[in-house]
């Protein structure tokens, strides 16, 4: 498996050129400009992005430096990080899409892609990566949520030719469907998140032989997805891409900031299989 390049993460600034809303809880940002200049995203399909965006009432706008406003502003007014998953690159036209999952005014950056309008700026560092459909596999699992969606949706077109492929999506319900070949669409409705996309992944027979899998989304769920397929299947580590991208009841912030405890956990998971 390729394993993602140590570069230095570059910040930009990148013009909104439209706005789309694609179902009832996701706003598409496609974003624009001369700054994307060589952005260098299209080895990976989980490409990412950090967003730094200021909070309301900040005396400041894109572009900025961070630090600078660190040194001169109390935190409160300190630009809030966001990570952000690459829907699409379109290096010739140099348009990046990223989508946005909204509930109303919750959260910092689903408020600001409800919005943004064209000629706004947003204020970015990377992209960063991992993740590509492998060739080798026998056949592919892909399993996430809303937050998944994104790098799913850029995974399934880049699978190998003929590829057996099972592909699960949580979402909250048919309205937040989108139009993508092969995708099991499990609806939440008013369960936890990730407990019926659990529970369908697990009443599904899947083929034999060894798979490439990825399993991102809310970190308990991803967490317990981790285990069975690691005893269930065995997948080596190297066929196997497993991430918490948030937490339920946690800021981004607070997520970041208890990962490294989660991270632990799952290697104490994998101690345990391998004893």
């Amino acid at each position: 498996m390729t394993q993602a390049p140590k570069k230095r993460r570059v910040t930009r600034v990148g013009t909104v050129v439209r706005t789309e809303r694609v179902t009832p809880h996701l706003v598409r940002v496609v974003l624009g400009g001369e700054a994307l200049a060589g952005f260098g995203a299209g080895d990976f399909t989980d490409h990412y992005v950090k967003l730094q965006l200021p909070p309301a009432g900040a005396p400041y706008a894109a572009p900025f430096d961070a630090e600078v406003v660190q040194a001169e502003h109390p935190r409160e007014l300190w630009p809030v990080s966001r990570t952000y998953t690459v829907r699409a690159w379109d290096a010739a036209a140099q348009e990046l899409t990223l989508d946005f999952v909204t509930h109303g005014d919750e959260g910092v950056a689903g408020p600001w892609a409800a919005a943004a309008r064209p000629g706004d700026l947003l204020q970015f560092a990377g992209p960063g990566g991992a993740y590509a459909p492998a060739a080798e596999a026998d056949w592919h699992l892909l399993v996430g949520d809303d937050s998944a969606l994104p790098a799913i949706a850029a995974a399934l077109p880049r699978l190998p030719a003929g590829a057996v492929a099972h592909v699960f999506v949580e979402v909250e319900g048919p309205a937040d469907e989108q139009d993508l070949p092969g995708v099991t669409w499990v609806h939440r409705g008013e369960q936890p998140v990730g407990a019926a996309l659990t529970a369908a992944v697990l009443a599904t027979e899947l083929p034999g032989g060894v798979p490439h899998v990825f399993v991102h989304g809310e970190a308990g769920f991803v967490r317990e997805l981790r285990r069975v397929v690691r005893s269930r299947w065995e997948v080596p580590r190297e066929l196997l891409s497993v991430s918490g991208y948030w937490r339920v009841g946690r800021t981004e912030d607070r997520w970041q900031a208890e990962k490294p405890e989660w991270n632990a956990a799952v290697a104490a998971d994998e101690a345990a299989l391998t004893v």
